[in-house]
């Protein structure tokens, strides 16, 4: 089971829903980052059961203990930095029918044919979103180092049971543009735990959420991620280029069904002439005017906000029964309710997409210098 993403920076998540721990394993990290342990403890609380609308019954402290990596000094020593978070609340009993009788839109019956019952069904085991807290502890620490080279990664709800926030200036790469853009990121920092650019946007969201709640069902949205900093001409064409990494390593958060850079989907119905980001001279260097291609060309980054948008889907548990199979008879069957679980995953994936979208960044920027004959400051 591959776990491991990132080649000059490496990430491994490991652990089960309910197996006693969860926890990361992060390499090539530079020796001398002081790591501020009370800043990435608040990073990881964000995405803590409990903390956001539609969250599960679990709870979870997710209390960050770091075992490898750092010095006396709390800073970066070259080992691979390694942390623990523990299941306080795991009660895997209420998953006792999940290996025979499959919950529809969970992975439980694609794992019983890849590892014929030697899974653990228990809340997905390996596949479940708890794991999305040790990926919040190392892209943490990636935040952390990318701050040192100026680079800012912000991500908010853009859509949420139908209910949508005002989007992020992204594709108004102008001077003016950016501005709003940098009051927007600003506003997100200061509510944490409100990941809304407009709060009255995310009462309205809220609301939705519980009356898909309570009429036993679940919901779905968007989450829009910015990454402002990025110097021009980082990154590689072809498997290696900056969106080709995103989208993989995006694609490790369960739930996420679609990743789209810039424009993404909206560009098949435009003209080149709407598309295109026409290039202009500011301040001695040349920059696209616009921001259609979210950051990045040619999988190398432009010098624009890298720029992505992630769907998730609803979660799969519902509050009623769903019609599936018994694989021991072979029969039909009903997959019941079991366990605790969101009615949403959209508010808490926020923290995990601007987690996993630093981690690649800083992932390639690492790799960068080694090919670039400037460096690596190419703005």
């Amino acid at each position: 089971m591959a776990s491991t993403f990132g080649t000059a920076l490496r990430a491994t998540v490991f652990g089960q829903s309910h197996s006693p721990a969860v926890g990361c394993v992060l390499e090539g990290l530079p020796a001398g980052l002081a790591v501020d342990l009370d800043g990435l403890q608040r990073f990881v609380d964000r995405r803590s059961p409990g903390a956001t609308p539609g969250s599960t019954a679990r709870r979870e402290r997710d209390l960050v203990r770091v075992v490898g990596g750092l010095n006396p000094a709390g800073r970066t020593c070259g080992a691979p930095f390694a942390a623990l978070l523990a299941n306080e609340d795991a009660r895997p009993g209420d998953y006792a029918r999940a290996g025979r009788v499959p919950r529809p839109g969970h992975a439980d019956l694609c794992a019983e044919l890849r590892w014929h019952g030697e899974q653990d069904p228990a809340g997905g085991g390996h596949f479940s979103g708890r794991l999305t807290a040790p990926l919040c502890v190392a892209g943490g620490v990636a935040l952390q180092w990318l701050a040192t080279r100026g680079v800012e990664v912000r991500a908010h709800v853009a859509e949420l049971a139908g209910v949508a926030d005002e989007p992020l200036e992204a594709q108004d790469n102008s001077p003016e543009g950016q501005l709003r853009l940098r009051g927007q990121m600003a506003a997100l920092a200061s509510r944490p735990l409100e990941p809304f650019v407009d709060p009255e946007a995310g009462r309205r969201m809220a609301a939705e959420v519980a009356r898909a709640r309570a009429e036993g069902d679940t919901v779905g949205g968007i989450v829009e991620c910015v990454a402002c900093g990025m110097p021009a001409g980082c990154g590689e064409p072809t498997a290696d280029g900056i969106e080709n990494v995103l989208a993989r390593d995006l694609f490790t958060i369960p739930a996420v069904k679609g990743v789209e850079f810039g424009r993404g989907f909206a560009a098949a119905r435009l003209r080149g002439s709407q598309n295109n980001d026409a290039y202009e001279l500011r301040d001695g260097r040349v920059v696209p005017r616009t921001n259609s291609a979210g950051g990045v060309l040619g999988g190398i980054t432009t010098g624009a906000p890298v720029h992505v948008r992630v769907a998730v889907k609803p979660i799969p548990t519902l509050g009623r029964p769903q019609d599936s199979v018994d694989l021991d008879a072979m029969a039909p069957a009903q997959s019941r309710p079991g366990g605790r679980h969101d009615a949403t995953a959209v508010v808490r994936a926020v923290p995990v997409v601007e987690a996993v979208v630093a981690l690649g960044l800083a992932d390639a920027l690492l790799a960068w210098p080694a090919h670039d004959g400037k460096g690596g400051l190419c703005r």
